[in-house]
């Protein structure tokens, strides 16, 4: 079992920030903020962990928002002296984003000025979201200001601060209702050097497509059609959500659609029977009988029987292969039917369906026992 995510946000981290702070704020009372900042600490899981550590700082810095975040920028010290920080190192950042983002929205340019200096450490994508909605303007110049940035963590802070529908993070419930803002800013970050800014480019493409799948289908038409090979990369795991529900848009943008001759001549199953925790091998055998080459985009779509008996379909990815004429290819895919605390088993006949270019063709069962 792995383990927990807050045991490498021990209590070491508060000491390590009071190591950071008492030097550049001289009447900082340690003790007391340690011990604020501990209190039942075991008991509290990573995140709350966090945002104790940032009230106790908030307790013990000055009551002047721009002075005490003034002292968090103090705290970091040089960028290029900061040690690098690897994998769950780098939380110790953390209760500073949640510190900004709930003390420091009264003081826009030192908390802006924190933020940029923190997601090059960390990351500010959830304190960057309280000032887009306390200042919508004025935040969303300086991200434009940051689309240019040399740091590829400032510049990724723009997508990926954006997205309407960030994980784990309140909803920006203005750009789900008008993203208008959030693609301008898109549009000059879709050729970005670093595929680290793209991949978050495309999750706010796949954010906002939740929402508006038609202007998102546009885009990603005008996207692809004078597109690089990075930028087409981009576009198509952009449109991941919308392809997995055969939106017949965003499949024609990727150059799918019912106009394909292809047609699947076979689907096997193998075993027909299976206990929980084993695997089962599916293979589709796709042919295109005309005299041009056609487009296939297979997915598989399994009907997973739940606790209550009723079926939920989740969709596999399959394969996206362009077929010679009159030739034909096998997509080939094995599912774990592993218990796993996202996704439990349970007995019962199990149907699969395979997505062909967006046309759901039935496919065949099979018995899970348990």
């Amino acid at each position: 079992m792995a383990e927990p995510l807050k045991n490498s946000f021990g209590e070491d981290v508060p000491v390590r920030l009071a190591d950071m702070v008492e030097p550049v704020y001289p009447d900082f009372d340690r003790p007391a903020f340690l011990a604020d900042a501990l209190a039942g600490y075991e008991d509290l899981e990573l995140t709350p962990r966090a945002r104790q550590v940032s009230d106790a700082l908030a307790a013990h810095l000055p009551a002047d928002p721009a002075t005490a975040v003034r002292i968090v920028i103090d705290s970091l010290g040089d960028l290029a002296d900061a040690p690098e920080l690897k994998g769950m190192e780098s939380f110790i950042y953390m209760p500073l984003v949640f510190f900004v983002a709930d003390h420091g929205v009264d003081c826009f340019e030192e908390s802006m000025l924190a933020q940029y200096e923190l997601t090059q450490r960390f990351t500010a994508e959830f304190s960057i979201r309280a000032f887009i909605e306390r200042y919508p303007d004025a935040t969303l110049q300086r991200l434009r200001e940051w689309t240019g940035d040399p740091s590829m963590h400032v510049r990724r802070l723009v997508s990926e601060g954006t997205r309407p529908r960030l994980p784990w993070a309140p909803r920006l419930r203005g750009f789900q209702e008008d993203p208008s803002s959030v693609l301008e800013l898109l549009e000059i970050l879709r050729d970005d050097p670093e595929e680290y800014v793209r991949r978050s480019v495309a999750n706010n493409l796949n954010d906002i497509a939740k929402d508006h799948p038609n202007v998102v289908v546009d885009t990603a038409a005008r996207w692809w059609d004078d597109g690089s090979h990075n930028r087409r990369r981009l576009v198509r795991h952009g449109l991941r959500t919308l392809i997995k529900q055969a939106d017949p848009g965003a499949l024609a943008v990727l150059g799918y659609d019912s106009t394909s001759p292809a047609t699947i001549a076979s689907i096997t199953c193998e075993p027909a029977s299976v206990q929980i925790g084993d695997k089962i091998r599916i293979e589709v055998s796709i042919e295109n009988p005309s005299e041009e080459p056609a487009g296939v985009l297979a997915d598989l779509k399994v009907h997973f029987v739940k606790a209550n008996g009723h079926a939920a379909a989740k969709v596999f990815k399959g394969a996206e292969r362009t077929i010679a004429p009159r030739s034909n290819t096998l997509v080939r895919k094995t599912i774990s039917l592993a218990q796993h605390s996202t996704r439990k088993h349970y007995p019962g006949e199990h149907r699969i369906e395979v997505l062909l270019n967006g046309a759901l063709h039935p496919g065949l069962t099979f018995d899970v026992i348990g």
